[in-house]
């Protein structure tokens, strides 16, 4: 993963979720370990569709359940 499409990732989760940066690492659980709801998902989702310029269908949503996940998910649908 390009690692200006890291940064922005881990500062918009930050952000959204009201955590600190260094909370947000790779095996962080989205839900669990970062304290997000399923509001806070859909609105985080929203959020990363327009910073990244990509369409996340809700099936896919599903299978992001960590930092690492969604970064894997943005690595192969993010040009840079």
């Amino acid at each position: 993963l390009d690692a200006t499409v890291q940064v922005r990732l881990r500062q918009v989760v930050s952000s959204q979720l009201g955590v600190e940066l260094d909370e947000v690492i790779d095996d962080a659980r989205i839900l669990d370990d970062l304290g997000a709801d399923s509001l806070d998902v859909v609105v985080l989702v929203k959020t990363l569709e327009e910073a990244f310029d990509i369409v996340v269908p809700d099936e896919d949503v599903e299978g992001m359940q960590t930092v690492g996940d969604v970064e894997s998910y943005l690595a192969a649908r993010v040009s840079v």
